[in-house]
């Protein structure tokens, strides 16, 4: 009887809550409906517009919606010399409360921080590039057929973005610290996938 009793009470029991965003497919948000329920792992709502800018001017414009953590609720930037990534990232916790937001393009600082890492140009990967803004970090995007070299933002640098941008795209990432450390004969830290999808967004 309390076996019964106890199955009962699973099946009646109600569902957790989960949150509803208004949903606009992006590098990292898959969609087919204009509002999605979020998986239970994801407690934001997020409004996003990632820039790819060459020669100080914006080439390519992406805005999404969708849901994601709050920890990866992010403004980053990653420079690999022919273009640079700058992505603006606004997250609330209401259910369709993205919807009310609109999209904000990212602001980027062209100006030189003294650091210096290497970065490719075809297939020669010793060119000295100057990090700017708050490009603190030197990067290595490692894919199948294509290799990049740059400067990256401390936050395009986080571990946690590594788990949800594994499920679009297979590019590998190492980021480090000190001037030109992403050398390929240097052993990087901090390995991880890419926070961008770079493979596909630099070759477009």
């Amino acid at each position: 009887m309390f076996l019964f009793t106890l199955v009962l009470v699973v099946l009646f029991l109600p569902e957790a809550d989960t949150l509803t965003c208004e949903c606009v497919p992006g590098p990292y948000v898959n969609c087919s409906k204009e509002t999605t329920k979020c998986p239970s792992q994801y407690d934001r709502c997020l409004v996003a517009t990632e820039v790819k800018v060459k020669g100080g001017a914006n080439v390519t414009e992406r805005n999404y919606k969708g849901c994601i953590t709050s920890d990866l609720c992010l403004n980053y930037s990653i420079n690999v010399g022919a273009y640079r990534i700058v992505q603006s990232s606004k997250c609330c916790s209401e259910d369709l409360c993205n919807a009310q937001i609109n999209y904000t393009k990212p602001e980027y600082n062209s100006t030189t921080n003294g650091k210096k890492c290497f970065s490719c140009d075809g297939e020669n990967c010793t060119k000295t590039l100057n990090c700017a803004g708050d490009e603190n970090y030197c990067v290595k995007v490692t894919g199948k057929s294509l290799t990049l070299k740059g400067c990256a933002s401390e936050l395009a640098c986080l571990d946690k973005a590594a788990s949800l941008v594994n499920e679009f795209t297979g590019s590998n990432i190492s980021c480090c610290q000190g001037d030109y450390c992403n050398s390929a004969s240097n052993t990087i830290k901090n390995p991880f996938r890419p926070l961008v999808s770079a493979i596909s967004f630099f070759r477009s």
